[in-house]
This record gives structure tokens, sequence and C-alpha cells, in this order.
């Protein structure tokens, strides 16, 4: 299922709905056949990961968004939910800059609003 602009957008909204911060989303397509997009979100603590996780869960159907599998739970430092074509990665602070997915994926294009 193809994602398009607007159900990235309502993700956004779901991840500020609980305050998750600093939102990345990489455009993998032509890059990599894991997934379309991959959105990055930082919680500043393993509780607010694990709450911005359960909303995401909760409301991406509503959003025409299917969730395939949620894995890294209940640890919560890092936190990703597989729907197909987009991947999203909920980490604490101490984690994304640990892992650098942005600098890792560097060949994918930013998407912007």
């Amino acid at each position: 299922m193809e994602i398009s602009p607007d159900q990235l957008q309502k993700v956004v909204g779901f991840i500020e709905d609980k305050k998750g911060q600093n939102i990345s989303i990489l455009d993998l397509k032509g890059i990599s056949i894991i997934a379309d997009y991959f959105m990055i979100a930082t919680g500043n603590s393993t509780t607010q990961t694990k709450a911005i996780t359960e909303h995401l869960v909760e409301k991406l159907p509503e959003a025409g968004i299917k969730v395939i599998r949620t894995e890294g739970l209940p640890e919560a430092q890092w936190v990703l939910i597989d729907c197909g074509d987009l991947v999203i990665h909920i980490m604490t602070p101490d984690t994304r800059e640990f892992y650098s997915l942005e600098r890792l994926w560097g060949d994918a294009r930013t998407v912007t609003f």
C-alpha cells in the first residue's frame, strides 16, 4: 500500500499528540526494498516512548495505515513499528544519537511539508 503525504502528516500529528520530538521522515524509494519511508522520532524517556507507541498503534488504522508488527517493547529504548511501506522508529535520545539512522541512510531524501 502506497503511503500518501497526507498519511505521513497524520502520523507526525499522532507523534506530536504525545510530545514526540525531532521527527524526521526519510524517503527510501529507489534506495531500499525495506520500506518506502522511515519515520524517526524521539521520546524523552522509555515511558514516553511507550506512550507514543501505544498511541500510534491505536491511531494508525484510523489513517488507513495497517500495523504489521511492533518490536522493542517492553524495554522501549528503540521501538520499531512496521507498517509495510512505512517503518516508524521511536527512540530515546541516547539511542537515537548512538545509531544515527539519518546518517546511516544519508542517501535518502528528507521529506518536508
